[in-house]
């Protein structure tokens, strides 16, 4: 069954025919509220099972400036991320990837056809986060858009 370009949010379906035992979901960045409240969705969705997070973030550095981030903006992220590693009960894996673009720097850091959990708030028009979560399943990826309130 091809499944590129469809939303996939059937949780039977995120594991696949290969499960292991151990599963690790990916949790992308995309705001420290947001992503706190993704997290404690997680928790809730993977009791009982052996669930690992890598938490990604895309810091991106515009074409003209040089390939290189701030100190201060860099220390900034990883401390967002390194406090909602310790407030999850589960293992997670922080990650900051320096990148030209949020997209080219997704593509770097997931692995193929990844278990992508994409949080986002309920709106008339397409957000930010749904754009993420179409981008990555055009890409192959295994991706659940759950809409936090």
């Amino acid at each position: 069954m091809e499944s590129r370009g469809e939303l996939r949010i059937d949780p039977g379906q995120l594991i696949g025919e290969a499960f292991a035992g151990e599963i690790e979901l990916v949790v992308p960045y995309t705001g420290l509220e947001l992503t706190r409240a993704l997290l404690q969705l997680t928790q809730q969705l993977s009791a009982g099972l052996q669930a690992r997070i890598q938490l990604v973030a895309v810091h991106t550095v515009p074409y003209p400036g040089a390939f290189r981030c701030p100190t201060a903006a860099h220390a900034f992220l990883v401390d967002q991320l390194v406090e909602l590693a310790g407030e999850c009960t589960l293992p997670v894996s922080p990650q900051v990837v320096l990148a030209r673009s949020r997209d080219e720097g997704f593509r770097y850091a997931l692995k193929a056809e990844s278990t992508i959990l994409v949080g986002t708030h309920r709106h008339f028009w397409r957000t930010q986060e749904e754009q993420l979560a179409r981008m990555l399943v055009a890409d192959g990826h295994k991706v659940a858009l759950l809409h936090i309130d």
